[in-house]
């Protein structure tokens, strides 16, 4: 099968076979699986092949406390394969852990992306909307202005009590009803007509929703767009009310590793919780698998790492800087299930970069869709030695005729291993990162090609409906 998303970035993440729940990765490099006892709420992970409970689990959504034994899996977690002014990152300092770094977190309930779906292939063209360090994407805010560049607090300990209290108000609790149960989790108000940006997986299969907002007060609301393939979801409160607080955006290719953070949400149902910590991560390969066989409705994040505690039900609610600027929405986390198959914060939370989040929702609220980057290629893991070092990458099997990539002069055999200054460790990765780019945009591959390193520019396409 062909990626007819594989956009300038890299498809990474741990991948897995297809799950019960929603997002399956076509990459088939297991994982610990979990414990013979399935995860509450339904962990989105395979049968464990090794039973442990020493490695940890990839974990989306967000169930409510009181409904955890009906929670459907898709509401309540999912298995993963990863302010004010303030002086931009430099590109070269986005260079962070690889995939490949959290492949090896991914254990129970997940397989890590191995590229081997489908004798082999996988086809990443269906790049998730993760944000890549490079220069390719720049910044805008919800609204379409530019994004400022994201805090870079030189304050040993920033306030977060004023920051707390100044972004509160743009944090909602969201409970959903479905045939199968109920689930809770967080989203980020966009505007004061009552738009709200949270994940799909929050409100995936709702019948009813229903939004709280911090000073307790609810109200209906209905979707607007949802777009599976990066995990996002517009909804729009019904009845919206006077006052309500838009977030500000943050410029997310600003932030930097070891920047102070703080995520806002709704863990286990407990509205209004805050919690602190620092940017562990960039361009983190991060995958769910979903219900279809084949991995088509896999999805793709090249996320932003934190050890800020994120828990079932923080999922959709926004990570942000010191300065109070979004730069993420929180989305998953690696966890180490209990005995029950449920999990919690070890302090590796993972979320969609702020410009990635944007570009989806402004497509969402236009007309309900969105469309997503497509380079043309169908890649698998690969390596390559010249007797000394090693380069590990997205083998290219195939190259779509008219594609961006043909057009590029990409060829069978080559071996991408970078899109702009994002490393590219294997086939999910460079999905993760296509997914985050934006349409028409020109990028630089650097490929390993007749023992060598060359660079490729790349303008992407639109994937093919």
């Amino acid at each position: 099968m062909t990626d007819p998303y594989a956009p300038h970035d890299p498809q990474s993440g741990p991948g897995g076979a297809p799950q019960p729940g929603r997002g399956a990765t076509p990459e088939q490099t297991p994982q610990a699986p979990p414990t013979a006892a399935s995860p509450a709420h339904g962990a989105w992970g395979m049968p464990a092949a090794e039973p442990t409970t020493e490695h940890p689990t990839w974990w989306y959504g967000a169930p409510s406390p009181a409904a955890t034994a009906e929670l459907p899996a898709q509401d309540a977690a999912w298995a993963a394969g990863t302010p004010g002014p303030g002086a931009p990152a430099a590109a070269a300092g986005r260079r962070g852990p690889g995939w490949l770094g959290v492949t090896a977190l991914v254990a129970a309930g997940m397989l890590l992306s191995s590229g081997l779906t489908l004798g082999g292939v996988v086809a990443y063209d269906q790049l998730l909307a993760p944000e890549p360090a490079a220069a390719g994407q720049s910044g805008s805010g919800s609204d379409g202005s530019t994004a400022r560049p994201a805090s870079v607090s030189t304050v040993e300990n920033p306030d977060w009590t004023v920051v707390a209290e100044d972004v509160s108000p743009s944090a909602v609790a969201i409970q959903v009803a479905s045939p199968e149960g109920t689930a809770e989790g967080t989203g980020v108000v966009l505007d004061e007509d009552g738009t709200i940006l949270t994940n799909h997986h929050v409100v995936q299969g709702a019948e009813t929703v229903q939004v709280t907002t911090s000073d307790g007060r609810s109200y209906a609301a209905s979707a607007v767009g949802t777009d599976p393939t990066t995990d996002l979801a517009v909804i729009r409160l019904d009845s919206p009310p006077e006052g309500l607080q838009p977030a500000t955006f943050a410029d997310s290719t600003t932030v930097t590793v070891g920047q102070p953070v703080m995520a806002l949400g709704t863990p286990l149902g407990l509205e209004n919780t805050v919690t602190t910590g620092i940017v562990s991560a960039l361009d983190r390969p991060v995958t769910a698998t979903g219900e279809e066989p084949d991995g088509s409705d896999a999805t793709y994040t090249s996320a932003i790492q934190t050890d800020a505690a994120i828990n079932p039900g923080n999922s959709g609610g926004p990570l942000v800087d010191a300065a109070g600027q979004v730069i993420g929405i929180n989305t998953a986390i690696a966890a180490i299930p209990n005995a029950s198959g449920q999990a919690g914060s070890i302090g590796l939370g993972f979320a969609i970069p702020a410009n990635t989040a944007s570009m989806i929702a402004e497509q969402l609220i236009e007309d309900g869709t969105a469309e997503h980057a497509f380079l043309g290629t169908t890649t698998t893991d690969g390596s390559v030695s010249d007797g000394g070092a090693a380069w590990q990458g997205a083998e290219v099997v195939s190259v779509e005729p008219d594609s961006p990539a043909q057009e590029a002069g990409l060829r069978e055999g080559d071996l991408i291993i970078g899109i702009d200054d994002v490393p590219v460790a294997d086939a999910g990765a460079l999905t993760g990162v296509v997914r985050g780019l934006e349409i028409d945009s020109t990028h630089t591959l650097e490929v390993v090609r007749d023992g060598g390193v060359e660079t490729v520019e790349v303008t992407l396409g639109v994937r093919p409906s």
